[in-house]
């Protein structure tokens, strides 16, 4: 930008003009481009976003339409801008640290086509979102298409966004060179955090363009003065231990279990129970001096989870072929029960438990076919926590309840476990206090508790058969069931 000043009542900016976008170039050329061409733009592209990062900065919306040539017939015809900073937003907080990770579900920044699963989710944007938007952009030059386009209506973001978690970079890639499947996978397995190593980037394509840069068909001038630099970190890059990788392309179904630290207590579980095995342990369990705690369902079946500590004085349940059935839901409600916990059935059906001796003075629930965070983030303002949520199929039911004894809430969803944001979480103080899960996602709502506890430390499981001995493990270390979910947990 050369000039900024007013003129009446308009506000001037004197700007480059500038040439083609890379959409332009792609599309004028029968909707192709060399891999030669779209390495080149890999490498100065990276360079760039090198550059803006260390400003503190993050682009937030790199896509085709975004990056443009110089003006034709003159000598910067061949250099790569970013442009269009609308977006835009810091990563470097107070300090020089890191801002602080969040995730709002109800906020998407950026093109659906181009956008990081991250930025899909509401997370916080930081620089592995640029490079996971650029990986896409390469790939969409290079093959001209990627695999989540055509997805049309009011869930399209959705659709979109759980075909990249569910695409691995192998299926993404087809038969691209192999540099590009290993920057997709090096950059959607970035955390949070994570300080891009932008030079081991670059030197992935380093062996697809030619040798002599006057002769490229674009300026990589910007990512040659790096290159002293690129090296040396290479050699340091070859020590790391490789990373999991989290995109496999097969999406699995698991269990979900979480532990709290309490006291010694008498805890009990039940799992696979059919519908006409229900009320004997549940009335042996009333015997015994335990009231439900948590309930889940897998094929149709349901588990429970008994305890001695829910300081419950009296239960009701009732098992309906309605999520949830609202008439009966309002009786409960009349005689002072409250939902304490509730599960879903891959059927419909649904088991709703309610109970006496519970803190909370009001409730409310909705029922929806898409997780509902926006109807969470109002009921938030007005007093209300989340307190259970259950699935059924697709369909999602979350339980709000005032005077619940958090302080603060939020929400982790994902397409798996979401192991890096709950660990964000639990270092802020913040523990899980409900999850839920349907066959394409998972979530979690970690609370702070008003009154914080002796002992706060939480674990949680991933196991594809019901945690029956991981349990009683547990329960040696005084750690017990606090809730328990089935549903997608991996990829």
């Amino acid at each position: 930008m050369w000039a900024l000043f007013g003129m009446g009542s308009y506000k001037v900016c004197v700007m480059d003009m500038l040439g083609p976008s890379l959409w332009d170039v792609w599309n004028n050329n029968s909707h192709s481009m060399s891999v030669e061409m779209v390495a080149c733009i890999a490498i100065e592209a990276i360079s760039i976003l090198e550059k803006m990062h260390s400003k503190g900065y993050v682009h937030g919306d790199v896509k085709p339409e975004n990056f443009l040539l110089g003006p034709c017939g003159t000598l910067e015809e061949k250099k790569l801008f970013l442009v269009d900073l609308g977006l835009a937003t810091k990563w470097k907080g107070a300090g020089n640290g890191h801002i602080e990770y969040d995730q709002r579900p109800d906020v998407f920044r950026g093109t659906v086509r181009y956008a990081s699963v991250h930025a899909h989710l509401g997370r916080t944007g930081s620089r592995r979102d640029d490079l996971e938007s650029l990986a896409y952009t390469l790939i969409f030059l290079l093959r001209g298409r990627l695999p989540w386009q055509g997805y049309q209506g009011d869930n399209k973001g959705f659709l979109v966004s759980k075909k990249k978690m569910s695409t691995s970079p192998e299926s993404l890639c087809g038969i691209c060179p192999q540099s590009f499947r290993h920057f997709v996978e090096y950059v959607v397995n970035l955390k949070f955090d994570e300080e891009p190593n932008y030079a081991k980037c670059i030197s992935l394509f380093d062996g697809i363009v030619g040798p002599h840069p006057d002769t490229r068909p674009i300026n990589t001038d910007g990512a040659q003065k790096v290159g002293q630099k690129r090296g040396r970190l290479i050699a340091e890059e070859d020590d790391e231990q490789p990373k999991k990788k989290i995109r496999m392309g097969m999406p699995a179904t698991q269990w979900i279990s979480v532990y709290s630290a309490r006291r010694p207590m008498k805890q009990r579980y039940h799992y696979n129970v059919a519908d006409d095995r229900l009320v004997q342990h549940i009335l042996k369990g009333n015997e015994d001096g335990l009231f439900i705690s948590s309930v889940s369902s897998s094929a149709n079946l349901w588990a429970l989870i008994m305890d001695a500590g829910t300081g419950f004085t009296a239960q009701v349940y009732e098992i309906s072929q309605h999520f949830l059935h609202k008439e009966w839901i309002l009786e409960q409600w009349e005689r002072n029960y409250y939902i304490t916990a509730l599960a879903g059935a891959n059927s419909g059906s649904s088991l709703v438990i309610m109970s006496r001796g519970t803190t909370y003075a009001q409730q409310s629930y909705k029922v929806s076919d898409a997780f509902p965070f926006k109807w969470i983030n109002k009921k938030w303002k007005e007093g209300f926590y989340v307190t259970s949520m259950a699935t059924a199929g697709s369909r999602w039911a979350v339980v709000m309840s005032r005077n619940a004894g958090f302080s603060d809430q939020v929400v982790e969803l994902d397409f798996l476990y979401p192991s890096e944001g709950i660990h964000q979480r639990w270092d802020n103080g913040y523990r899980i206090t409900a999850t839920a899960a349907t066959l394409d996602q998972a979530a979690f709502i970690l609370s702070i508790p008003r009154r914080k506890p002796n002992d706060e430390t939480q674990e949680t499981l991933r196991t594809s058969a019901f945690p029956s001995q991981h349990v009683k493990e547990k329960w040696s270390k005084n750690l017990y069931l606090a809730s328990i979910c089935y549903g997608r947990a991996a990829s």
